[in-house]
């Protein structure tokens, strides 16, 4: 199986709480928990990096697909957030709302909307994930 990334994401902690590095391929990525969560707010915290890793593929996917069909669409928007809830199984709900600078037809909206789905990032959340931890 190959790798999604060509260079692992690399990431460290010091002694400050819930200050992390983020490391890729080409620069680094500070992320922090919010002060109500005990960190100094200093850079996204991890579900924020998630939905935000979701917002850019949806985003960057839809603009493709709309300039192959050239459409005059000239700007997306997405507004993204998550649940959680237990009721004797873990589920989380992500709730995406997509909206354009112009009006468009109720055919566009109905296709966009499966583009939107077709994201390599809304892929790999709907579908078999498995984490092998190595220490």
């Amino acid at each position: 199986m190959k790798n999604l990334l060509e260079k692992d994401i690399v990431g460290t902690i010091g002694t400050q709480k819930y200050l992390c590095t983020i490391s890729w391929r080409n620069g680094q990525l500070i992320m922090d928990e919010p002060e109500s969560n005990g960190g100094k707010n200093l850079g996204p915290d991890p579900f924020s990096a998630l939905l935000a890793s979701l917002a850019s593929c949806t985003l960057a996917t839809l603009r493709m697909y709309i300039d192959r069909k050239g459409w005059d669409i000239p700007e997306i928007n997405v507004s993204l957030n998550a649940a959680q809830e237990f009721d004797g199984e873990f589920e989380t709900i992500f709730s995406r709302q997509i909206s354009f600078s112009t009006e468009i037809t109720p055919e566009q909206k109905e296709r966009l909307a499966i583009i939107a789905d077709k994201c390599p990032v809304s892929k790999i959340l709907k579908g078999k994930i498995t984490i092998n931890t190595l220490l």
